[in-house]
């Protein structure tokens, strides 16, 4: 039973953090890995548009701004990954990271989530 709330998705980022500050008194809490895998495209344009990871990271920050405001000492939250790396069950097959990484020329090109993420930064707000 306790395993199954783990999963829920993005309520994790709110019950998850509150579960740890009402069942152990945690005084300080970091969220260091969220993310998921997307079969990004680079499109015609040279860009990856990564809605759906757009709208994981979001709903996630959404999710986290109640905790907060529930009192919950959230000092900071970190996607995973900054960069699409090699998984090891699912090779370069699906991406994890906000900026995508060209396997053949290891040039790097920022996502939609990572402008989304940096203007999240940027003003401190969840739009």
């Amino acid at each position: 039973m306790f395993t199954d709330w783990l999963y829920i998705c993005p309520q994790i980022t709110h019950w998850g953090p509150r579960f740890a500050r009402e069942l152990w008194d945690v005084p300080v809490i970091y969220i260091t890995e969220t993310g998921c895998p997307c079969d990004d495209q680079v499109n015609a344009a040279g860009k990856v548009e990564d809605t759906d990871r757009v709208m994981y990271v979001r709903n996630h920050l959404l999710s986290l701004q109640r905790a907060v405001r529930e009192g919950v000492p959230v000092q900071g939250y970190f996607v995973w990954s900054m960069m699409d790396n090699f998984e090891w069950v699912r090779g370069y097959d699906e991406r994890f990271g906000i900026i995508h990484v060209n396997c053949d020329t290891l040039v790097r090109t920022p996502k939609l989530s990572a402008d989304f993420y940096r203007e999240v930064i940027r003003t401190g707000r969840v739009v």
